[in-house]
């Protein structure tokens, strides 16, 4: 390979790794959303469930640092950091595969763990005060009462935040309707909560995955420029 062809791979390495240190940030900022718009339900779900936003942020801020060593390999031409480079490239596409693989695999388990959850924070509710601020929290914000529908919940037992406000500017605690309310009635939420966690958990899942196939591409082009240029420097040498 001649002098400009090794130059022009660098400089090409050199931009690839820009953008590369650009989609580690990428994929903080996603995990980041992602955990927070999930997590904040994460009494109900299974350490596994919140795992991948977590795996991605720790992905992106390795992706950040290895594209840097790129970088300086690229410029110095160093056959030792530019293999490095790619072997590291390598493992972060190997565990962002194995997280995706995972997750699917995994997936019905995921969505049994999270039920059997629901079910034994629902019998702990008036007991626990964890329970009851998730429960009541859950509830509020994804606008659901109960597992499957409001009649999980026992008889004279279920909580204000089932319902939609009686009044205007009054507090649910003071008002028994909701109690009262029979399912179909305009006051009450007749989705389950289950169903609802369910679609936000895939919503996000999905982003993931999108995400994540996005810079793994990346990945597998930056593998291929770092041992191109690693093998032109090696013949150069």
């Amino acid at each position: 390979m001649k002098n400009c062809d090794v130059k022009f791979v660098k400089y090409i390495l050199f931009l690839f790794n820009l953008v590369f240190a650009i989609s580690g940030i990428a994929l903080i900022v996603v995990g980041c959303v992602v955990l927070a718009d999930v997590g904040e339900y994460r009494h109900f779900m299974e350490g596994r469930i919140i795992a991948p936003p977590i795996v991605l942020i720790v992905a992106g801020s390795i992706v950040f640092i290895v594209a840097f060593l790129g970088c300086f390999g690229a410029i110095r031409e160093n056959y030792h950091m530019l293999m490095g480079f790619a072997v590291l490239l390598l493992i972060i596409f190997i565990i962002e595969l194995a997280v995706g693989i995972a997750a699917a695999v995994y997936k019905h388990d995921f969505q049994m763990i999270m039920k059997d959850s629901m079910k034994t924070s629902m019998g702990q509710y008036y007991d626990s005060k964890v329970d009851r601020i998730s429960w009541d929290n859950l509830q509020t914000k994804l606008e659901c009462c109960g597992i499957e529908g409001p009649t999980d919940w026992p008889a004279k037992q279920r909580p204000y935040t089932c319902c939609h406000k009686v009044r205007e500017g009054a507090q649910p605690p003071e008002d028994f309707h909701c109690q009262a309310a029979l399912p179909g009635e305009d006051i009450l939420y007749s989705d389950g909560c289950f169903d609802k966690l369910k679609m936000k958990a895939e919503s996000n899942a999905k982003i993931l995955i999108g995400v994540g196939i996005g810079i793994a591409f990346i990945q597998l082009i930056g593998i291929i420029l770092s041992c191109w240029l690693a093998v032109a420097v090696k013949k150069k040498e």
